[in-house]
């Protein structure tokens, strides 16, 4: 009867908390990355409390040297990017019209291999699946700013965001204490052990694949503009913080910057193979250097759940719903995995009553 209990509690708990996540939802983004930014932002808090400086003051040395940070990027890189996104708005027709009669052009041998006979239904075919991605891609957008646009805002997003940072990063260490010493006493040790999973989790997942997106994205934007691609920023901009779902990334920066390399290069091989080369390098490295070892490999997040619970929870819930997912999914997974750690040690596997 007890152990009913507790799992009638926390149904409800979950019930009440995706209640108030739906109702509250479109209020809630300055508030969620703010919290975001405080949890990333803690471990330097607290080297530097370490170091004999006051917990007021190390926020305000962070959280103003972040801000600092990103305003100068944004300066930086903000009005080439806006021109490349009108740029590559106005040449995708001519893209795609370039990319379709290249396929339905009988005179390459190469494509009519690839392709087939039927050639003219090919090109057809291509223009059919990147108009249905761009309106797929249409409507994304459009429910997500419809189920966000309340405070997706300048004023909420530069000026609230930063405040509840602050307040969030110099009282992080006391919230949390407070949390724990709420925790029944039988429980407690459970909890604790839950949540250091849970914390770690997290922490290696959002962390490390922040730098990966960060150092993929520099990378590919660097890398396709000095290969003479068109939109080369932009493109490495999208690749870098699609990365953040793992594959995605990848196969964004191949797709997009094949695709726009055969409609400006072609039939010149030598600058679209380069172009390729520069995708293939990030990719290898990728797979083989930084998510080892920025990520590691025990995250326990898999990639099919993790992108369940992006689309999922951004579809639901909007921009704050993209932002939650990732430490509900690594939640849910900790929370799963004991739950199966449990029921094996349980008479109902073993099928000895008596333990």
């Amino acid at each position: 009867m007890q152990f009913e209990r507790h799992i009638l509690f926390w149904i409800a708990a979950l019930a009440v908390f995706v209640g108030l996540l739906w109702l509250l939802s479109p209020i809630l983004l300055p508030f969620v990355v703010g919290m975001a930014l405080a949890y990333v932002l803690d471990p330097l808090a607290n080297r530097l409390t370490k170091r004999g400086v006051s917990r007021l003051i190390a926020a305000l040395i962070i959280l103003g040297a972040f801000v600092l940070a990103l305003a100068l990027l944004l300066l930086l890189i903000a009005p080439v990017l806006a021109q490349q996104i009108s740029g590559f708005i106005d040449n995708a027709p001519g893209y795609v019209q370039r990319l379709q009669a290249l396929v339905s052009d009988p005179n390459h041998p190469w494509l009519k291999r690839i392709v087939g006979d039927n050639l003219v239904g090919a090109g057809k075919s291509v223009g059919d699946v990147m108009n249905e991605a761009m309106g797929y891609l249409d409507t994304v957008l459009a429910s997500l700013w419809a189920k966000g646009r309340a405070l997706i805002s300048i004023f909420s997003l530069v000026v609230i965001t930063p405040v509840v940072a602050f307040y969030l990063l110099c009282d992080w260490d006391r919230m949390v204490n407070s949390v724990d010493r709420l925790i029944p006493l039988p429980q407690r040790e459970t909890v604790r052990g839950l949540g250091r999973e849970i914390d770690a989790t997290i922490s290696a997942y959002v962390r490390g694949q922040s730098g990966v997106c960060l150092i993929l994205g520099s990378y590919y934007a660097v890398g396709l503009t000095l290969a003479g691609l068109s939109f080369g920023l932009l493109i490495g901009v999208v690749s870098g913080i699609v990365s953040f779902i793992p594959y995605v990334g990848s196969l964004t920066a191949l797709v997009l910057s094949l695709a726009v390399a055969v409609a400006q290069f072609f039939p010149d091989w030598t600058r679209i193979l380069i172009v390729a080369g520069v995708v293939l390098f990030g990719q290898f490295m990728e797979g083989n250097v930084l998510s080892p070892k920025l990520v590691g490999h025990s995250v326990g997040l898999h990639p099919v759940w993790l992108m369940f619970a992006l689309f999922a929870f951004g579809y639901l819930f909007g921009f704050v719903g993209l932002l939650l997912a990732v430490p509900l999914a690594a939640a849910a997974g900790v929370l799963t995995r004991f739950a199966l750690r449990r029921y094996r040690e349980s008479p109902l596997y073993t099928g000895n009553r008596s333990s």
